[in-house]
């Protein structure tokens, strides 16, 4: 009788086994054919973390010495691995000869952000260029009345009740400024102007705030959104485009964006796995990273860290890059 049930249950085990692999071998599919439509949307946003969790059922099948179906899983958690482990990993940087320039964006939650926070970070670190999303004129009146003004005088404002308004603070000249309005789900604006630094040449930053893809009527705008970002122009005039761009590297709209010729600056230095935005309104959902600084190809990235900000539920990242010389 105990020989009979065997091979039953060597089948029900190895049924098991390919049950708890196939998770990550669809996740691994649809990251590497970009079907990032509808849910799918969501979902890629925690590619880093199904990447760690690919390896239980790997190691499963290999405790279980299920040779194919431990191959199969193998092959799924390279797949993740390869994808989301150089974000860990600083990569090879310009020869930019010119200033260094410390730029942060936050994203203000509609101005609830703690503005004294905000100030701090903006004078402990120097920052040369703050770029806020969210931006409410009672952000604006509190920022300013905490000396931000006096750190960053010149800059480029467009602040709204609610969460579209946008803006550019820097400690240099702001030329050519204006904003430009999205299309897409809440209509976010977009501060922008090009920013005179001494000994380099003019450069153009932008406070991105694409649409977010919460719903799944909503996903159409965000890709118009992102699609509709300044792409990079690697043979003209210095780009950086910095906010919160509701979209991580394993989604596809912002990966073509950095096809145009920016690097992401956290990326760049080995902390492209650090999460920006969460856990959200209380949900024991895992932090993903959609704050970005994006820059054009030719600028160096020094260093990018990411801080808390009371009141947010975004954390402001803070990237120190270099730029090329001017003539």
């Amino acid at each position: 009788m105990i020989e009979e049930h065997r091979p039953r249950t060597r089948r029900v085990i190895t049924a098991l086994c390919w049950l708890a692999v196939t998770p990550a071998v669809l996740w691994a599919g649809a990251r590497l054919l970009g079907l990032d439509r509808g849910p799918g949307v969501q979902v890629l946003a925690f590619t880093p973390y199904a990447a760690a969790g690919s390896l239980a059922p790997l190691v499963l099948a290999v405790a279980l010495r299920r040779r194919w179906t431990a191959a199969v899983a193998a092959v799924a958690t390279a797949v993740l691995v390869v994808l989301v482990v150089p974000r860990m990993l600083s990569s090879p940087q310009p020869d930019a000869g010119g200033p260094t320039v410390r730029l942060l964006t936050a994203n203000l939650l509609a101005g609830a952000a703690d503005a004294r926070t905000l100030v701090d970070l903006v004078r402990r670190h120097r920052v040369d260029v703050l770029a806020v999303q969210e931006f409410t004129p009672g952000a604006q009146a509190e920022l300013d009345r905490l000396g931000l003004a006096e750190l960053l005088p010149h800059r480029q404002l467009h602040p709204q009740v609610g969460t579209v308004g946008s803006g550019l603070y820097a400690r240099f000249p702001i030329g050519e400024g204006g904003v430009r309005h999205n299309r897409g789900g809440w209509g976010f604006d977009q501060a922008y102007g090009t920013v005179a630094v001494p000994g380099a040449p003019p450069v153009r930053v932008e406070s991105a705030h694409p649409a977010a893809p919460y719903a799944i009527d909503q996903v159409g705008h965000w890709r118009t959104d992102l699609a509709a970002q300044p792409p990079a122009t690697p043979d003209g005039p210095l780009r950086i485009l910095a906010g919160d761009f509701n979209a991580t590297l394993d989604h596809t709209p912002l990966r073509d964006l950095l096809h145009t010729g920016y690097v992401d600056a956290a990326d760049a230095a080995g902390a492209g796995l650090v999460g920006t935005w969460g856990p959200y309104d209380g949900d024991p959902i895992p932090p993903v990273t959609i704050d970005h600084v994006l820059v054009d190809r030719r600028i160096a990235v020094r260093a990018v860290s990411v801080h808390d900000v009371p009141g947010s539920d975004h954390r402001a990242v803070l990237a120190e890059v270099a730029l090329p010389a001017g003539v």
